[in-house]
């Protein structure tokens, strides 16, 4: 089988198609033949050695897949060959066949084609888990969405709505803006010029934002901890600027606010049972078509340069997916 193979740190055009053995599925596990396979910000700082978690080299990255299971491992009784998934690996998804715990596969709802599934998981996963259990964002709140064009900065303007908040979509240009105002937030703003403090006060009366959430870090974060209503809560989503910055805590407590810290990984390890709550909800929304997921670009496995170098260019507009097979 082919996979898209990081063979040593740098950029995208490091990264090698490579032939590989078939895998197969060890006890607990099932193979995932790949139709798609979404892209996220954290795969483009593994393949350059900066993300929190590095396999160890050579590695297959891509942490999300859908497909049709091929065959099943001994114990697995819910899954069969044929079946149409959504998978998080975690690692190695972008490969023809992927080998993945039975645990982190789902079967997907009949009206969902296979580059929705292959994007859908983590970015709602993040953004529920986030407002629902870390900011506990509650109905009439004003929730300030950083990012707001990318993935999950979509699925949290798209929640927060859902929940009953008030949503102030941010992003860096008016191009993204026009974008993020399909999934009609409350207020759009512009911080291409680096200015929001005194932005997002303009928009709450001076009051600030309950809720910000935040995965772009930098002089973002700064900011953001001067424009945060009394109570309020900074989720720490993600560091997409670059800059890893530090909390002061004299605005702490100048504004009895908190920095909540939002990591999935750890969520999922450590409340399993509810994260798969959080699923199934999810779920079950869009079953009902209240959320809206879209895949803004998808590429041939084969054009893969391109698809990363959407995140390094700052150009990510909702999700982007690779295509390893069509329906």
């Amino acid at each position: 089988m082919k996979a898209i193979q990081c063979q040593s740190y740098g950029p995208p055009e490091n990264l090698t198609v490579v032939e590989l053995y078939t895998p197969v599925a060890e006890a607990g596990q099932a193979i995932v033949e790949v139709y798609a396979a979404s892209l996220n910000f954290p795969d483009t700082l593994q393949i350059q050695g900066k993300y929190q978690f590095q396999p160890p080299m050579p590695f297959i990255p891509g942490s999300e897949i859908s497909g049709v299971i091929k065959s099943v491992g001994e114990g697995v009784t819910d899954l069969s060959p044929g079946d149409r998934v959504m998978a998080t690996p975690g690692i190695g998804g972008l490969a023809q066949e992927v080998a993945v715990d039975a645990k982190a596969i789902r079967k997907i709802p009949e009206q969902m084609d296979f580059p929705t599934a292959a994007g859908f998981a983590m970015v709602y996963t993040t953004s529920y888990h986030a407002l629902k259990q870390r900011a506990r964002l509650q109905p009439g709140e004003t929730l300030l969405v950083l990012g707001a064009s990318g993935g999950v900065g979509l699925a949290a303007v798209e929640l927060g709505k859902m929940m009953g908040a008030r949503v102030i979509a941010a992003a860096s240009s008016d191009e993204k803006l026009e974008f993020v105002k399909r999934w009609n937030p409350d207020a759009v703003l512009n911080y291409g010029d680096g200015e929001l403090k005194d932005k997002v006060k303009a928009l709450t009366d001076d009051r600030g934002a309950d809720v910000i959430y935040d995965p772009v870090g930098g002089d973002l974060f700064d900011q953001s901890c001067r424009c945060i209503n009394w109570n309020g809560r900074l989720l720490v989503v993600g560091f997409t600027s670059g800059r890893i910055p530090e909390y002061k805590a004299n605005l702490a407590l100048l504004k009895g606010s908190s920095m909540v810290g939002v990591f999935l990984g750890r969520f999922r390890k450590e409340e399993p049972a509810a994260y798969e709550e959080n699923f199934r909800e999810l779920l079950t929304f869009y079953a009902d078509g209240k959320l809206n997921p879209v895949v803004t670009q998808t590429f041939s496995y084969q054009d893969y340069v391109l698809a990363f170098n959407i995140f390094h260019e700052r150009r990510v507009m909702g999700k982007v997916t690779l295509e390893f097979k069509t329906e």
